[in-house]
């Protein structure tokens, strides 16, 4: 990808919906292999992955394969072979966390630093782009200044997620899933223990927040960013959710699709990454999908209201309230169009999201409906006159996005020519390919001059079974002549075989940056557990980058103790309006909250937050269950390594 181009990334869980994400507008997207990938139930075959390689090149669109987990010593030279296999399928580039991997004989592919890598500073990102990463997906957590810092100390593409689901961790540096369950985040096992409920205690034990998602972030949203982001340098613009479904893709693709283009309308010296211009048979509304409001993050800066606290789930949008609560119908005030299969829900006395799906909706007068719910009127709490009821689910939309949704084409100049033996039909497409194919053809003078001209140019611009529209069709003729339509259609398919092949010989699959040499030296010379070194490879490679001091990943249970199981931006703290630059306490019933220490409690697990104020950071804390450090011992053991757990001692050479 150029800097003057701009990449708009979309997710895939499988290759019909990457060959759909194609379909509305995106430039590259990002899927899951068979193993080795950071969400480990969106795995792929191999032959699937060929076949989305295969429909995205003709559109010069691009394919990432996440090869983004930390691995095992074990698992290296299956992860090199799978890097193989996947280059013979034609993909782009290669998506990886693990550093052991740049040490390994992989395939001339272009390398891209995962979001796990958590590229936050200038220094990091320089040297990730010395040691010969092509691109490099930046901290969610960043504003537009720390943007701005590292695209001026770099010049390699930079990546950054602009919709989806936020994890509330700096990426790479949670551990609470591992340290709980086992499951480990960097292994594409995440538990989502941040999407729990938690008591919030201040030192005394007494609860500040009940039963609060506290570390439940809302979803990304930087619709009104874009510009900006463009501004500060990012080029490549990600959007979250390889769980996601067929309609999600659709519809955020479509969305960021019209919003980038809008972009590239006004600035001329910026360009599309990838062919062609989609037509949307929808208006893109990404408050139809799935999301738990909307926040920008950090990019203008630290704001108060990022979290989701009340619920994880969708609360969708408001379209009433309640006006009678019957024996086993409810009657609404709504404006809205209601649909058999609606999903709606409402708030609770405790603020906890209720659902209420639609067996059946009537309209019984003109703003009032009567909907019989899926569940007994009984099971729905709280629920009466006047009670606000948002929709999260709208089956009108659902079947807009289970139809044909978008159309995309690549325009293309023809033109007809004599020539000594016959006719020759040219093509030129909007990327400057050409192509032109002969028609050996005894011309004959049409009967009916201007009946056979209308005749050439409809049968010349027949491309709607093809990629191609037709911008222009020129014929380049000392007069109409006939020409059988038949003979016509043939020479266009030939025609259009010919520039797809043009296309196919000139996308160039972009090579895999060498690393300076000598090895550039790693802007610190000690790693603890936080860099998640979990093979022998890795420690060689920070080891011959001037690393000193190496510590084994926190997967290898090496931490015992009470450590950081997850670094944040986020502050409780402050969300809570404790934050000393806030307030030094709360007076409340029990006398002033203290705002350090704090707890977060659900059912028997517990976990302290500490904070450092002058990086303006959360330290969740916590230790490795018991039942976690034998469960990984007797896995050592099953799978028969007869070396102890890897083991970096920290002698200084």
């Amino acid at each position: 990808m150029l800097d003057h181009q701009l990449e708009l990334l979309a997710p895939a869980r499988d290759a019909d919906i990457g060959i759909e994400a194609i379909n509305h507008g995106a430039d590259a997207v990002y899927i899951g292999g068979p193993g080795f990938g950071a969400r480990k139930s969106a795995d792929n075959d191999v032959a699937d992955i060929a076949r989305l390689v295969e429909y995205a090149h003709r559109f010069h669109a691009r394919i990432h394969v996440t090869l983004n987990t930390i691995l095992r010593d074990d698992e290296l030279e299956p992860a090199r072979k799978l890097a193989w296999r996947l280059f013979d399928a034609g993909i782009d580039a290669l998506i990886i966390q693990d550093m052991g991997l740049l040490e390994l004989d992989l395939p001339p592919i272009q390398l891209h630093a995962s979001t796990q890598c958590d590229i936050r500073t200038p220094e990091k990102a320089r040297f990730l782009q010395d040691a010969g990463l092509s691109q490099l997906v930046l901290a969610r957590e960043l504003d537009l200044e720390q943007i701005k810092a590292i695209r001026a100390a770099t010049t390699v593409p930079l990546e950054f997620f602009i919709h989806g689901a936020l994890c509330v961790a700096y990426s790479g540096q949670c551990f609470i899933s591992e340290a709980h369950t086992g499951r480990s985040a960097n292994r594409g096992e995440c538990n989502q223990a941040c999407r729990l409920p938690y008591q919030v205690t201040d030192a005394q034990g007494r609860i500040i927040a009940h039963d609060k998602h506290v570390l439940s972030m809302k979803d990304n949203d930087q619709s009104a960013n874009l510009a900006a982001l463009v501004d500060a340098g990012i080029r490549s613009f990600k959007i979250e959710g390889r769980y996601k479904d067929m309609g999600y893709v659709k519809n955020i693709t479509a969305h960021y699709r019209g919003l980038l283009d809008a972009i590239l309308e006004q600035r001329p010296g910026l360009a599309r990454a990838s062919s062609g211009r989609t037509r949307f048979s929808f208006t893109p509304d990404p408050s139809q999908n799935f999301n738990r409001d909307a926040t920008d993050y950090f990019v203008q800066g630290r704001k108060i209201d990022i979290g989701a606290f009340d619920s994880p789930k969708n609360p969708g949008r408001p379209i009433g309230h309640v006006a009678r609560v019957n024996r086993d119908s409810v009657d609404l005030d709504t404006d809205a169009t209601l649909h058999n299969g609606d999903g709606l829900c409402y708030f609770d006395l405790h603020r906890e999201l209720v659902g209420m799906a639609i067996n059946t909706a009537e309209k019984i007068s003109e703003g009032r409906w009567r909907v019989v719910p899926k569940d007994p009127i009984a099971e729905l709490r709280h629920l009466k006159a006047g009670t606000e009821i948002n929709r999260n689910r709208d089956m009108d939309w659902v079947r807009t996005m289970d139809k044909k949704s978008s159309d995309r084409r690549i325009g293309v100049w023809m033109r007809l020519d004599e020539t000594a033996g016959g006719l020759a039909l040219s093509l030129l497409d909007e990327d400057g390919h050409c192509a032109t194919v002969p028609l050996a053809i005894a011309r004959e003078p049409a009967k009916d001059a201007a009946r056979a001209e209308t005749s050439l140019r409809e049968n010349l611009g027949k491309l709607g079974a093809t990629i191609f529209e037709p911008v222009e069709i020129a014929l380049n003729l000392s007069q109409p002549w006939f020409v059988p339509a038949s003979v016509v259609n043939h020479l266009r398919r030939e025609g259009i075989e010919a520039l797809e092949a043009a296309r196919k010989a000139a996308l160039q699959r972009l090579p895999r940056a060498k690393p300076v040499e000598p090895p550039a030296p790693y802007p610190e010379e000690t790693l603890g557990y936080l860099a998640n070194v979990f093979n022998h490879k890795a420690h060689d490679f920070y080891a011959k980058h001037g690393v000193k001091i190496i510590e084994a990943a926190y997967e290898s249970h090496e931490e015992e103790g009470e450590v950081s199981l997850m670094i944040t931006k986020h502050c409780v703290r402050y969300s809570l309006s404790l934050c000393p630059k806030q307030t030094r306490g709360v007076t409340g019933v029990h006398g002033t909250i203290k705002a350090e220490p704090l707890v977060l409690i659900n059912g028997s697990e517990r976990l302290k937050l500490v904070f450092d104020c002058k990086l303006c950071e959360m330290h969740v804390v916590g230790k490795l269950k018991r039942n976690v450090v034998q469960a990984r011992a007797m896995d050592i053991k099953a799978r028969a390594i007869q070396t102890a757990p890897m083991r970096f001692y920290k002698a200084r050479p």
